[in-house]
C-alpha cells in the first residue's frame, strides 16, 4: 500500500491494528502528518478528528470506557501532549487502555529555539504504566527491530494485568511528506498469554472459615463496569445472613438484594446503630468510592475491623486505614470462590436484615422529603432519574451530578458512569461523547453549568451524533460549593468558588446543530422532558434552571436528623 516513508510509523500502525486497537483519535498538526497518513490509511482503524487535544483524550477515554478495547490517540509535537495529561491521569486511575502517541522533533533540536519542541518523553510519567521514546531513524543495525520491539512491549503492556495508559513518543525527521510502498500486515506480533488466577480450594476454605458467622462481613464495591459475573457472585454472598452487599450507582451491579442507595442509608442511622452495624471484615472491590459517608463512618471506627481489597491494584490501597490484606485477583473470581467456600459454614446471624430494614426505612424517609421540596435540584433529579429510558446509558459529571444520584434508585439505569478516577471536573462531556460514538443506543449526559462550561470545546466535535443528549442544571456555577463545609459559609463563596457562569446555551445549541429544550419549575420539566427525549433527528440539550441557594439548603436538609 501506498503510504507514508517513515518505517516507524508503518510499524506502528500495523502492530496497533494487530494488538486489537480499532478507533484511533487524531488531532491536525504537521510534526505527526506521518503517523496520521500511516494510520488513516489502514482500513482497518476508525479514525476520528478531534482539535481540541483535552478533548480528544476524553473522548478517546469514553470510547475505552464503553467499549473495554484500548483506542490510541495521536497528537503533535509540543503542547499538544501536554492536553492529553488529564484524561490520562483519569485513565489511570480508572485502569483504562489508552495508547498515547505523540509526534516529536529529533532529539537534537529540542531546547534549540526551533518551533514546537519540547522535552516530550516522560512527560506523562506518573500516570502511564510505560513510555518509550523511538528514534527518528531505522536505518541503523538492529533500528528496526528494536522500534518493533518497543512498541509490541507497550501495546502488551497496556492490557496485562491493570490495564492502563501507555505513551509511545516517536520522533520524525523532516520531510515529512514523502510517499512510499509499504508490505502492511508483515510486522512481528509478539503475544502474551496470562493464565486466570484462582486460590488454591483450601486457601479459600481457610478464608470462607475466617469470616463465617458469627463475623459481620460487609462488601462495598466502588465505580465498575457492568460484570455478570461479579454480579452472580455477589447475590450468592448477599444470601447470606451475616453478609450485607453496599453497591455505588457508578458500580452497575443491581439486586433486591444489595443496598445501593449508601448515603441515603448511613445519614439516617443513630450513633448507637452506626456502633451496632460496624463490621467485622469490610471487603471492597471496584474503583475509589463516591460516597464520603462510607468512609468517615468507617475511618471513624475504633473497634477491629479487618479491611481486605480486592483488585489488580498498582498500589496498597488502604482508604479507610484498617487495611488487613490485598487480594491481587479479578474481583469476580475471588468473591466467586468465598461465597462457595462461605455456603457451609452458613449460620444464624441477623446482620444482613438489619441493613435492609435500615436501607427499607431510609428509602420511605427518602421518599417523604423529596415528595415535600420545592423545586430544586434534588427536585429535579428526583424526577429525571426514574424516567431516563431503558437501554440508555447515562453519564453523570463531577460535583452534585453524581452525588445526587448516589441518593436515588438507578437499579434501572442500563449503565452509569462518571469520570471518578480522579474525580475533575474537565472532560465529563467529552467523555459522555466518546461513549456515545460506539454505543449505539442513546448516551445521556447529566452534567453542570460550570463543568458543562469547562469543556465546551466537546459541542463543536464532528462525531456528536442524534444518540447524545445533555442535560444542564443551572443553578448558578458550581453547586457543590453551596453545600461542602469547607466553602459554604465563606465570604468568597459567590466570587471564588460556586462563580456563576456565562454559558448560552440556547445560542449554542443553536450554533451546534442541537435540538434546544429548556424548564424551570417541574410542570416545565415533564413537558421538556418528554419533548427532549423524543427528538431522535438530531443531538439535544435540556437546560434546567434551578435556585442556587434553595438547591443547596434543600440538600444539606436532606442530611439532617428526620
Amino acid at each position: 500500500m501506498l503510504t507514508t516513508d517513515k518505517l516507524s510509523c508503518n510499524i506502528l500502525a500495523d502492530l496497533l491494528v494487530a494488538h486489537g486497537v480499532r478507533h484511533v483519535v487524531l488531532s491536525p498538526g504537521s510534526r505527526n502528518a506521518p503517523l496520521i497518513v500511516a494510520l488513516s490509511r489502514r482500513k482497518e482503524l476508525a479514525t476520528q478528528v478531534v482539535i481540541d487535544e483535552r478533548s480528544a483524550g476524553f473522548i478517546a477515554l469514553g470510547m475505552t470506557v464503553q467499549s473495554g478495547e484500548p483506542v490510541a490517540i495521536v497528537c503533535t509535537s509540543g503542547s499538544a501532549l501536554l492536553n492529553y495529561a488529564p484524561a490520562i491521569a483519569e485513565a489511570f486511575y480508572r485502569c483504562c487502555p489508552l495508547i498515547v502517541i505523540s509526534a516529536d522533533r529529533p532529539q537534537e533540536w529540542i531546547d534549540q529555539d526551533d518551533s514546537q519542541t519540547i522535552w516530550q518523553q516522560d512527560a506523562l510519567a506518573p500516570y502511564v504504566k510505560r513510555s518509550c521514546d523511538l528514534p527518528a531513524h531505522t536505518d541503523f543495525p538492529n533500528g528496526e527491530w528494536v522500534c518493533n520491539r518497543l512498541v509490541n512491549d507497550l501495546l502488551l503492556e497496556a492490557l496485562a494485568g491493570r490495564k492502563g495508559p501507555v505513551h509511545i513518543n516517536i520522533r520524525i525527521d523532516a520531510p515529512l511528506d514523502r510517499i512510499s510502498d509499504f508490505d502492511d500486515g508483515r510486522s512481528r506480533v509478539v503475544r502474551m498469554v496470562a493464565p486466570s488466577v484462582e486460590l488454591p480450594t483450601a486457601e479459600a476454605r481457610r478464608i470462607g472459615e475466617n469470616i463465617a458467622s458469627p463475623r459481620k462481613v460487609l462488601i462495598i464495591v466502588g465505580f465498575h463496569e457492568p460484570d455478570e459475573k461479579l454480579n452472580r457472585a455477589l447475590v450468592k454472598l448477599a444470601r447470606l445472613p451475616n453478609v450485607a452487599v453496599m453497591t455505588e450507582t457508578i458500580a452497575n451491579l443491581h439486586s433486591p438484594l444489595f443496598v445501593s442507595r449508601i448515603d441515603s442509608t448511613l445519614c439516617r442511622m443513630t450513633e448507637t446503630e452506626r456502633i451496632e452495624m460496624a463490621p467485622d471484615v469490610v471487603i471492597t472491590a471496584g474503583g475509589a468510592l463516591v460516597s464520603r459517608f462510607v468512609k468517615e463512618w468507617l475511618r471513624s471506627l475504633d473497634t477491629e475491623v479487618e479491611h481486605w481489597h480486592i483488585g489488580i491494584t498498582h498500589t496498597t490501597v488502604d482508604c479507610f486505614r484498617h487495611l488487613a490484606l490485598r487480594v491481587e485477583m479479578q474481583p469476580a473470581v475471588f468473591l466467586r470462590q468465598l461465597a462457595s467456600a462461605l455456603q457451609i459454614h452458613k449460620a444464624s446471624s441477623d446482620y444482613a436484615v438489619r441493613w435492609h430494614n435500615l436501607a427499607s426505612k431510609a428509602a420511605k424517609l427518602h421518599e417523604k422529603y423529596v415528595d415535600s421540596v420545592p423545586w430544586s435540584d434534588m427536585s429535579v433529579f428526583a424526577y429525571i432519574i426514574p424516567h431516563v429510558p431503558q437501554r440508555w446509558n447515562l453519564h453523570l459529571s463531577n460535583g452534585t451530578p453524581v452525588r445526587y444520584a448516589q441518593l436515588m434508585d438507578c437499579s434501572h439505569i442500563h449503565r452509569c458512569d462518571c469520570n471518578r478516577g480522579v474525580s475533575g471536573i474537565d472532560g465529563c462531556t467529552s467523555t459522555a461523547l466518546g461513549a456515545s460514538s460506539v454505543y449505539k443506543d442513546t448516551t445521556l449526559l447529566i452534567t453542570g453549568d460550570m463543568s458543562c462550561q469547562y469543556d465546551i470545546a466537546a459541542l463543536s466535535s464532528m462525531i456528536v451524533t442524534p444518540r447524545f443528549k445533555i442535560i444542564v442544571i443551572c443553578n448558578g456555577g458550581g453547586g457543590i460549593f453551596r453545600f461542602i463545609s469547607s466553602t459554604s459559609s465563606l465570604p468568597e463563596l459567590d466570587r471564588y468558588f460556586a462563580v456563576g457562569t456565562r454559558l448560552p446555551l440556547r445560542q449554542l445549541a443553536d450554533g451546534y446543530g442541537f435540538s434546544y429544550h429548556e424548564a424551570s419549575s417541574a410542570e416545565e420539566l415533564a413537558q421538556s422532558f418528554s419533548e427532549f427525549i423524543a427528538v431522535t433527528d438530531r443531538p439535544s440539550i435540556l437546560a434546567v434552571f434551578t435556585p442556587a441557594e434553595e438547591s443547596a439548603a434543600v440538600l444539606k436538609q436532606y442530611f439532617q436528623p428526620q
